[in-house]
């Protein structure tokens, strides 16, 4: 085996939190494990405290972060605030991956697509090295039929310690645990065919009409985490001993712009007719159906986004820009979010008198590097816009203490992981999350939806019992959906 040397000082610059200490030994001595700590709790300092000791305990010579393309830079910052190593970098560069991985190295650190791309070099790397390996933001390979998640299946044996950590294990649907599991223990814990699992844990749209399934839907969620106890950690804010400001949450509802309301209507009537297979409404969580639905959250947003002749202001822009001048009257700041990039750049124009930045998946890593930073340093620079794919993870922007949803996916991950971004160690304001529902149109049906998931979600990771889920779980939202669109609950 290839030694490396032994000059790195391997010992961390700062002593964490309790929990995260708790955290730590919890995990620190198991050749696989998870960090599952809701958003904002410090994950990355137990994941750095914990590859540190194993290089310490020479159970590994070298240890890989992957993290997702954007917060490359943010591991760095990381890495130089609590260890004295900088780390290699590995990244498309296939001539420059090739001297790092044949260098002493102790800490090297790459974004997942990296991960396919090097497969082959990767698989004899593994063989000269003892090596462990640290997944963060693991939702990433939820999906067990990517060509992503398949390489880190084939990998993940040969790496002699693994870490994964995310603060949203069940990022959409509860099954989306399953592949970050089956990484770590091949399908020990949760079994070996995927598709079993997913057919006793999917939320769908027709739960409400079958008590049995309902039945065997919550009692499968249930038994979710005691199978993974072993080798998992999980805090949230309301169980770990530090203070974090109130987070409050509302909904504003809003009318929609006249003309507005045409289109919608419109698009409403054009929608339900692509809905209605051979007389029966397929409203499954197919995604060819939620792109369509999509049009109709577009829509209800900002019409302009589907048809460009629309020019006057959605109903939502007048709310929002009270709601910017009473933050910013106040000398706060806030985030904006919206799931469209064209949204992005225009609320940005809209909100220029505010020295608006914008941060989406267009734009390249520098520009967005470059405008979170000007957020955090400028005072000048009131409001940041953004779609979560581009800032929901990763990053602390507690400079913020406002955050309004303009529109809202369907993917309960973008939600939970943007609204974070303020409330989050290193946060002393309260909180105020707010969103936008356009009355009478589908923005409902997303809210009724995020919360099923939120609570499904909760369950399947063992904050809450059984008994209050029951208490609390509600299926309306396959019924609502018909109604959203106006299409009759039957159609024999």
């Amino acid at each position: 085996m290839l030694r490396t040397h032994r000059e790195a000082n391997l010992t961390p610059k700062h002593q964490g939190f309790v929990y995260q200490v708790e955290a730590f030994e919890a995990v620190k001595d198991l050749v696989y494990s998870a960090v599952f700590h809701e958003q904002g709790l410090g994950k990355t300092k137990i994941g750095v405290d914990v590859l540190l000791y194993w290089l310490q305990s020479d159970v590994v010579d070298s240890v890989i972060i992957i993290t997702k393309k954007g917060l490359i830079q943010n591991w760095r910052d990381e890495l130089a605030v609590h260890t004295h190593i900088e780390p290699r970098l590995l990244d498309q560069d296939k001539r420059a991956n090739f001297y790092a991985l044949n260098s002493p190295a102790r800490i090297y650190l790459a974004h997942y697509e990296v991960v396919k791309s090097e497969k082959k070099r990767l698989t004899l790397f593994l063989k000269t090295r003892n090596v462990g390996i640290v997944l963060d933001e693991a939702h990433k390979i939820k999906n067990p039929d990517s060509d992503l998640t398949k390489a880190f299946f084939s990998l993940g044996p040969a790496f002699k310690r693994r870490l994964i950590m995310t603060g949203t294990p069940v990022a959409n649907r509860p099954y989306d645990l399953w592949a970050q599991i089956h990484f770590l223990d091949g399908g020990v814990s949760l079994g070996q065919g995927f598709a079993e699992f997913k057919r006793d844990l999917d939320l769908t749209n027709e739960l409400a009409s079958d008590p049995y399934r309902i039945d065997r839907f919550e009692r499968a969620l249930a038994g979710v985490f005691s199978k993974i106890r072993p080798f998992t950690v999980r805090e949230t804010k309301n169980t770990v001993d530090i203070k974090l400001p109130e987070k409050e949450l509302k909904n504003i509802e809003v009318e929609l712009e006249h003309r507005q309301g045409e289109i919608y209507e419109q698009f409403k009537k054009d929608m339900s007719a692509m809905v209605v297979r051979e007389n029966k409404a397929v409203l499954d969580d197919a995604e060819e159906i939620l792109k369509r639905l999509m049009r109709l959250v577009q829509v209800a947003s900002n019409p302009h986004l589907v048809d460009e002749s629309y020019l006057a202001h959605p109903g939502k822009f007048p709310v929002l820009l009270n709601l910017i001048h009473e933050a910013t009257d106040a000398g706060e700041k806030v985030i904006v979010w919206t799931s469209f990039t064209e949204n992005v750049d225009w609320l940005a124009r809209e909100l220029s008198d505010f020295e608006a930045v914008r941060v989406h998946g267009k734009r390249s890593i520098l520009d967005r590097d470059t405008a979170i930073k000007r957020f955090k340093t400028d005072p000048g620079c009131k409001v940041l816009v953004a779609t979560p794919a581009a800032a929901k993870e990763g990053l602390t922007l507690t400079v913020a203490n406002h955050a309004v949803f303009y529109d809202r996916s369907f993917s309960l991950d973008d939600y939970l992981q943007a609204q974070d971004r303020i409330h989050r160690i290193s946060q002393y304001r309260p909180c105020y999350v707010t969103n936008l529902i356009a009355t009478g149109t589908i923005d409902e049906w997303v809210d009724v939806l995020l919360a099923a998931k939120h609570l499904a979600a909760q369950l399947g990771q063992g904050d809450i019992t059984l008994d209050e889920y029951s208490q609390q779980a509600e299926y309306t939202y396959g019924a609502m959906i018909r109604d959203v669109l106006g299409l009759e609950h039957n159609h024999e």
